[in-house]
């Protein structure tokens, strides 16, 4: 039955190539295609989990291929199937089936139509490519299919204000996130010495055998993880991202933000549950990191002045119970809960416009003041001043904003003076030197080599840093992010001897993205005559096949899985020693930022309304 399980990847790779190619006019076919694709996947998986069950419903492990091998490094695709992927799998195809059927004709005749089923199937690819993953590195690549789904269904209305600066909101917020999965994927390469499955993390002898020696490094992983977990399933401190990812249509917000996509954190833990069980203080922070989102999101729901905000603020709470549920150990009852919250939140959500209308009718009609006066005893001031604290969310936004997004600023503007050619001026000979540093080490003093890759990996992390606050020229903050893997690699080589193949993996998909993406800015510039950063200029208005292309380069220039460079970031993890902390959070920093850096200057080129004013545009929503 093993070999079976290549089928629920590649049936839902083979719908969203074939919805590629067909005409944007033909809806009926589109929409066909993407649920036929849905429901032969819902079937074929409700007829194999019957055999599997009548079979013994034995843990299933599918090694299906080797990427890249090294002497000391193995990059495979793994499929692992258990009760927990069964669960997630039913439900996904399930909603995603009802969710196609529904946008059949709730979309008829939106400029988007087929664009949107496009993401929608490539979404429930990677989907599925997330819950099927056996191993760390398959699932951070179906993670990162999902995140970059989700920014492009939130800006699905790409030509208005409000959508495309929430759905870089939401990016920025899952970015941050993947910090704890390349971080935990670096130190569980240190502790097991392999790139560890879960099948093996389900052994107890072998993970008690680790973490009794190691369990700083088992501590560290599962935080890492906590990390993660929370960034994508909106638990505090980063639950404001969620109201704002209702931007996009309903369909998407049912099928992302009200069922599936939110609950990834939660089978995040549920499948590296094994792993973290016996580490009590991990539990407790877990646990409380649930109650205490639980609470503040029932109280956020409750001042709500929109249907989808509320829907919204509900699903973290029950969330936040279910994170509950799963550090005590209640697997099968979070499963449980995990499935009743995701079909209520997508029920709720597509009925929503509905509700709205029969809201107004009904206070239109049957309008009855309530009588309420404002009690002034003490229980009844903490509640009112619980609310009033709601309706600013907490703020948590100023909260996110002072800790991640104006540091990050600040540190770029101070990089101010860097122009296009005292850049290369400032990169080239400091580069050089670096060079021959690593060259004539054996003379250069140990203190000072011991200290050269941070400080290499922290000037690369100050140059995605300005590239991240570059609000005049793209093809600066283009050549920022391109030049900062250079000075990760240069950061590498030093600590240890790295075969020069493993950086020409590393290095490859980088140069060839960051080609194609200058001489596109550079064509952008010859088309039209205001390309700069400084606002959103909506030019995919005009140009959308370039846009598209456009993305695909900045995809490719920040690691995203369609170039070398996803393996050799993994790869380049694997050389960085145990000990060096500082380092694996500089370089896993600068992987991150530029990510965001990327998706910025697609967004700020294409996105949002047009900048040009000879035709009609839509100006910024409430």
């Amino acid at each position: 039955m093993n070999e079976i399980l290549q089928f629920f990847i590649a049936l839902p790779l083979v719908g969203f190539i074939i919805s590629l190619l067909l005409p944007e006019k033909k809806e009926t076919l589109i929409s066909r295609v993407a649920f036929g694709t849905v429901f032969i996947q819902l079937v074929a998986l409700v007829v194999f989990i019957i055999f599997w069950v009548f079979n013994g419903a034995a843990h299933l492990n599918l090694n299906e291929i080797t990427l890249l091998k090294t002497d000391h490094y193995e990059f495979f695709i793994d499929f692992y199937f258990d009760k927990i992927s069964a669960v997630y799998l039913f439900i996904g195809a399930l909603l995603t089936s009802m969710i196609t059927t529904y946008s059949r004709y709730y979309l008829h005749r939106e400029k988007g139509y087929k664009r949107f089923f496009n993401t929608v199937l490539f979404f429930f690819f990677g989907y599925n490519l997330a819950i099927l993953s056996g191993n760390f590195e398959t699932l951070f690549i179906g993670w990162e299919i999902i995140g970059i789904s989700s920014f492009l269904l939130i800006a699905f209305y790409r030509e208005r204000y409000l959508p495309v600066k929430n759905a870089f909101k939401v990016f920025s917020i899952y970015r941050i996130g993947d910090i704890g999965m390349i971080l935990a994927m670096w130190a569980s390469h240190h502790l097991f010495h392999e790139n560890i499955t879960f099948m093996k993390m389900n052994n107890f002898e072998l993970m008690s055998e680790h973490l009794q020696s190691h369990s700083f490094i088992g501590a560290f992983i599962a935080l890492s993880l906590v990390l993660a977990a929370a960034a994508k399933s909106a638990q505090i401190p980063f639950s404001s991202w969620l109201p704002r990812a209702m931007e996009g249509p309903t369909p998407s917000s049912a099928i992302f933000y009200g069922s599936l996509s939110v609950h990834l954190g939660v089978f995040l833990m549920l499948r590296t549950f094994p792993f973290w069980e016996h580490q009590t203080s991990i539990r407790i922070a877990i646990g409380l990191m649930g109650l205490t989102t639980s609470i503040m999101a029932a109280y956020m729901a409750k001042v709500q002045s929109s249907v989808k905000s509320q829907v919204a603020y509900s699903s973290i709470s029950q969330i936040g119970l279910i994170f509950i549920e799963v550090a005590l150990g209640f697997e099968t009852l979070a499963l449980f809960h995990f499935a009743g919250n995701a079909f209520l939140r997508t029920y709720q959500l597509l009925v929503s416009p509905s509700v709205v209308s029969y809201m107004i009718r009904e206070q239109f009609y049957n309008f009855q003041p309530k009588e309420r006066g404002i009690k002034n005893t003490f229980p009844k001031r903490i509640e009112y001043a619980l609310y009033v604290w709601s309706l600013k969310e907490f703020n948590l936004e100023n909260f996110m904003a002072i800790v991640l997004w104006k540091p990050l600023k600040t540190l770029g503007k101070s990089l101010d003076f860097l122009n296009l050619k005292r850049l290369i001026l400032v990169f080239i000979p400091t580069f050089v030197i670096g060079i021959l540093l690593y060259e004539f080490k054996s003379i250069v003093p140990t203190q000072i080599v011991s200290v050269l890759p941070e400080v290499f990996a922290f000037i690369g992390l100050l140059f995605v840093f300005k590239s991240f606050s570059e609000r005049k020229s793209p093809f600066i903050a283009w050549m920022l992010i391109v030049l900062n893997h250079f000075w990760i690699s240069l950061a590498i080589v030093f600590n240890e001897k790295i075969d020069y193949s493993e950086l020409v993996v590393y290095l490859s998909g980088i140069i060839v993205a960051g080609f194609v993406g200058y001489a596109s800015l550079l064509y952008l510039k010859k088309m039209e005559e205001k390309v700069s950063l400084n606002q959103y200029l909506g030019h995919v208005y005009e140009h959308p096949k370039f846009a598209f292309f456009f993305l695909l380069a900045a995809l490719g220039v920040t690691g995203f899985p369609i170039t070398t460079t996803f393996i050799g970031e993994d790869l380049i993890f694997s050389h960085i020693e145990s000990h060096q902390v500082m380092l694996a959070f500089f370089i896993a920093s600068s992987f991150i930022v530029s990510g965001i850096a990327g998706i910025r200057i697609y967004t700020r080129l294409f996105l949002g309304p047009h900048i040009k004013t000879y035709h009609e545009i839509p100006y910024r929503s409430s």
